[in-house]
């Protein structure tokens, strides 16, 4: 088993985006990125740690590749939004790839040139590649929370779309 750590945007979007995978044993979400040890979702949502709101995969790469998760990551969020993602915004919804060693960052490194030289996007990409410095997991009430609560505003109107994208986009690669 292996690990990746991405921001992008609200960590409930990406857990269930990352949690239809094949080969992702568990995602977790949390803060990743600042330096406040253990901090509250109170605390990064003030914006004062430094950190973003994150999630942290367990995952076999025997069944699925980095490459894969970077793929469903580039997809999963827009790359060109600084601190933020639609209308969550604030440097706590800022992007982020966080490598574990340097195959990840080389990974992460040229997945991020080769969509820079696609140019699909008509604004740079923000999304930053940073060392995997340290995560902490969020309060049990943000664990698996659109799964927990499909019906809730936000996941109808943020999560769904996200999730219906990834399921067109990348069926084959589904449980």
């Amino acid at each position: 088993m292996e690990k990746a750590t991405f921001g992008g945007g609200c960590f409930w979007c990406q857990d269930a985006v990352f949690r239809m995978l094949k080969g992702v044993e568990s995602v977790m979400s949390g803060y990743s990125g600042g330096n406040v040890e253990n901090p509250t979702y109170e605390q990064v949502s003030g914006g004062g740690t430094g950190h973003v709101e994150a999630i942290q995969i367990e995952y076999d790469p025997e069944q699925v590749s980095y490459n894969d998760l970077l793929e469903v990551f580039w997809t999963s969020h827009d790359p060109t939004q600084e601190n933020g993602q639609g209308s969550d915004v604030g440097s706590q919804y800022r992007a982020v790839i966080f490598y574990q060693n340097e195959k990840q960052k080389e990974l992460a490194e040229n997945s991020k040139k080769a969509l820079e030289e696609e140019k699909i996007y008509n604004k740079p990409i923000a999304t930053k590649i940073l060392p995997f410095s340290n995560f902490y997991p969020a309060e049990d009430y943000h664990q698996d929370y659109y799964q927990k609560n499909p019906e809730a505003p936000y996941c109808q109107a943020v999560i769904n779309p996200k999730v219906k994208k990834i399921k067109r986009l990348f069926h084959e690669k589904l449980k």
